[in-house]
C-alpha cells in the first residue's frame, strides 16, 4: 500500500474547486494510505482581493481547506490529520522559517514527525506550492532523504520561458526542491503560457462536463456540491447527511473543468488508462487490465533539471546517466484527454464511501 502525505493548495471557499474534487482520490482509493493533508496557503489569497497582474481574484476572502478535508474525514469515517501551512512565502531557498506564528508551522511539523513515525517509505504528492516541503527539508534534511521514496509535483511550465502559477506562489521553494538530491518525479502543468491544450510534457486537459457526478455516492454529490457553489454553512457536516438538491447539483454539473492531477494519481499508483475491447475507457489498476485491453502510454522518464532562481527551469533527458529526477511524457495527448473523458468519470462513480 502507498504511504501518502498531500500537499494542496485547498481554500474554503474554493479558489479553484479541482482542489476539493481531486482530494477524494486519495480518500478513495484503496491501495493509498493518506497519512496527512498539509493545507498548502498562500496569505494574500485569503483577502478579497489579489494583488497580480496577471491572475487577478476577485472572489475572496476564503480560508485553508479545513472544512473540507473535515467533510471528507467525515464521509469516509477517516481520521486523517492535517495541518495549516506558513501563509508567506520563503525569503530565500534555504529559510527555515523559524519565526513565523506557531500555529503556521503545523503543516511543516506534522510533515516532519509523520515521516519520522513512518516506518516504510513515504510518497509526497504536490499540488500548489513547495513551501511546506522546502521548509521541512531545510530544518531536517537527513529525514527527507531517509524516508521519502518520490515526492510527486504537479506544477511548473515545459517552456523555459514561462513561470507557471504553482512555481510562482514559492519561487524559492520550487528552486530548493528541484536543486536538492530529493527524489521526484515533475508533472509540467503547462506547455507555456496561455497554453491551455494537451501536450506531451504536459498534465493538462479539458474535462468537457461534470454530469457524471450526478450518479456518484450521494455524500460526495453534497461534498461537492457544497464546494462548487461556495456553501457557506455553520453546520457543515450535518450538510453532508442531506439528500443532493438538485437545482444546485446542476448549477456546475455542465461545466467544462480544467484538470491537472490525474495523471499523478495514475502514475502513482501504478494504475492505467485503457481502451476496453468495448470501446469504452477505463482507469483501471495493474491486475484489472485484460490483454486486450489498450493501455494509452506515458513515461516517467529520467531527467536532469537546470533551475533558474526566477523559478524557470530546463530539462534534460538523460537515459543512459544515473538520477533520481524524472518528468512525465504523454504518448498521445488528444487521444488521452478524449479517454479520460469518459474514464475518470467512471472512476469517481465507483467510489463508494
Amino acid at each position: 500500500m502507498l504511504k501518502l502525505i498531500d500537499i494542496t493548495d485547498l481554500y474554503h471557499p474554493h479558489q479553484d474547486a479541482g482542489d476539493n474534487f481531486d482530494l477524494i482520490t486519495p480518500y478513495a482509493l484503496p491501495d493509498i494510505d493518506l497519512l496527512l493533508v498539509v493545507l498548502d496557503c498562500t496569505g494574500k489569497f485569503r483577502e478579497q482581493y489579489a494583488n497580480h497582474s496577471e491572475w487577478p481574484d476577485p472572489h475572496g476572502p476564503r480560508e485553508p481547506g479545513v472544512i473540507p478535508v473535515t467533510q471528507l474525514n467525515y464521509i469516509f469515517n477517516r481520521n486523517v490529520p492535517f495541518g495549516i501551512s506558513p501563509l508567506q512565502p520563503m525569503i530565500s531557498p534555504i529559510d527555515k522559517m523559524l519565526n513565523i506564528p506557531n500555529y503556521q508551522n503545523q503543516g511543516v511539523d506534522m510533515l516532519l514527525k509523520t515521516l519520522k513515525e513512518s516506518d516504510d517509505p513515504v510518497d509526497i504528492a504536490v499540488f500548489g506550492s513547495l513551501r511546506s516541503l522546502a521548509v521541512a527539508y531545510n530544518r531536517n534534511p537527513k529525514l527527507l532523504h531517509e524516508k521519502v521514496r518520490m515526492i510527486h509535483i504537479s506544477a511548473g511550465s515545459s517552456s523555459p520561458d514561462y513561470v507557471e502559477w504553482n512555481v510562482l506562489l514559492d519561487p524559492n521553494a520550487f528552486v530548493r526542491v528541484l536543486r536538492s538530491e530529493l527524489p521526484l518525479t515533475l508533472y509540467p502543468c503547462l506547455a507555456g503560457k496561455g497554453k491551455f491544450a494537451p501536450s506531451q510534457f504536459c498534465t493538462y486537459w479539458s474535462l468537457n462536463d461534470l454530469s457524471f457526478i450526478n450518479n456518484m455516492d450521494k455524500g460526495l454529490q453534497q461534498y461537492l456540491c457544497y464546494a462548487f457553489n461556495k456553501t457557506l454553512r455553520h453546520d457543515f457536516l450535518r450538510a453532508m447527511d442531506e439528500e443532493p438538491d438538485k437545482a444546485k447539483l446542476q448549477n456546475f454539473c455542465g461545466r467544462q473543468h480544467n484538470v491537472w492531477e490525474t495523471a499523478i494519481w495514475i502514475e502513482m499508483t501504478n494504475r492505467k488508462l485503457v481502451e476496453r475491447s468495448d470501446g469504452s475507457f477505463r482507469i483501471l489498476s495493474k491486475n484489472e487490465v485484460d490483454p486486450t485491453d489498450k493501455i494509452f502510454k506515458t513515461d516517467i522518464l529520467p531527467c536532469k533539471f537546470t533551475v533558474h532562481d526566477t523559478g524557470a527551469f530546463e530539462f534534460m533527458l538523460c537515459q543512459e546517466e544515473k538520477t533520481n529526477k524524472y518528468i512525465y511524457r504523454i504518448d498521445d495527448p488528444y487521444g488521452q484527454e478524449k479517454a479520460l473523458n469518459e474514464a475518470l468519470g467512471a472512476l469517481y462513480t465507483s467510489y463508494k464511501p
